[in-house]
């Protein structure tokens, strides 16, 4: 599918409020808060931000037949477990959604897709991949439309950071070794497994790896097309999108490619010590919020910085209404 064009935010709030805040001395004593509130303000398309009222975390639940090889500290059936406890009420992601103050909806189409290993064969057809997609933009389209204003995305899945790093070592021509991370606290004996399942991924999608949609089908899943066809059009929507772990910042990174500008939507809740989730937050050039180095999945990490996101827009607000009392 293609997706609109998707224009860029207002930069002239974004820079009135940085002005603004740099004239008023208790505005200087925000430090990142002042320019976290900046960029909410161009997202928003107003002088004055506000904090988010209706952010909306999409968790997305996949597998993968590349998990079969025990590349993971978790068992193959453990994404099952999360997505089952997260529908229930629990688990890491509903915990920080409340404290966020966001609601979250499960995706969870995709727990019984069949996907295959990776290392050997494609992960699914070209045609289930661009569904997939197409899925994750109606998906959007249904969140803005019924009023969210912050789309916070997530994932479950056993394997999504062998995947993440497949597909980044694939599209930015960086060594296996290099891509991968210790993911879910793997030991020295996994990450060999890893490392080979990578390798070998890499190796079987070398003669196309410029091909984006191509590479992201032979490699991922019906799960991460999902979370690029949200964010893709998320961003089309001039909706703010909030990242948080590897497995979404590699999806925003592949939205991006396929619609570009999609990054200057973008919001980074945390950083990782994944290597795939470092570079692409450097090539989207995005600043996380925070460095808490969370690998829970859910979308946990994006949803801890909601509220420092929050706090910015707000006292940021009331700096301004401070100065233009003032001025009046």
């Amino acid at each position: 599918m293609h997706f609109p064009p998707v224009e860029a935010p207002a930069q002239s709030h974004r820079h009135a409020v940085a002005d603004a805040l740099a004239e008023s001395a208790s505005g200087l004593a925000l430090g990142r808060l002042g320019s976290l509130a900046a960029w909410i303000a161009a997202v928003q398309g107003t002088v004055v931000p506000k904090p988010f009222s209706r952010a909306r975390a999409i968790i997305v639940a996949g597998n993968h037949g590349i998990a079969e090889r025990g590349l993971s500290a978790w068992t193959a059936d453990a994404g099952a477990a999360q997505a089952n406890e997260l529908r229930a009420g629990g688990g890491p992601g509903q915990s920080a959604a409340r404290v966020a103050g966001a609601s979250v909806r499960l995706i969870g189409d995709y727990l019984d897709a069949p996907t295959g290993a990776i290392d050997v064969e494609s992960a699914v057809s070209s045609e289930v991949w661009e569904a997939a997609l197409a899925a994750g933009a109606e998906v959007a389209d249904n969140e803005i439309d019924a009023g969210a204003d912050l789309i916070v995305a997530g994932d479950i899945g056993v394997g999504n950071t062998t995947v993440a790093a497949a597909v980044y070592g694939t599209l930015t021509r960086t060594e296996p070794v290099k891509a991968i991370g210790r993911g879910s606290g793997i030991n020295d004996k996994v990450w060999k497994i890893k490392s080979a399942a990578v390798r070998d991924a890499m190796f079987r999608v070398r003669n196309f790896r410029d091909d984006t949609p191509r590479v992201c089908a032979e490699l991922t899943g019906p799960d991460f097309a999902f979370l690029v066809g949200l964010i893709a059009q998320s961003a089309a929507r001039r909706t703010p999108v909030l990242v948080g772990e590897v497995y979404p910042t590699m999806a925003a990174y592949v939205a991006e490619r396929l619609a570009p500008g999609t990054k200057e939507w973008l919001i980074a809740g945390q950083a990782t010590s994944e290597p795939a989730h470092t570079g692409c937050l450097e090539a989207l050039n995005l600043k996380p919020v925070m460095a808490l180095d969370m690998k829970t999945g859910q979308g946990a990490g994006a949803l801890a910085a909601l509220p420092q996101l929050n706090l910015a827009a707000e006292l940021a607000g009331e700096v301004l209404a401070e100065g233009s009392s003032r001025s009046d």
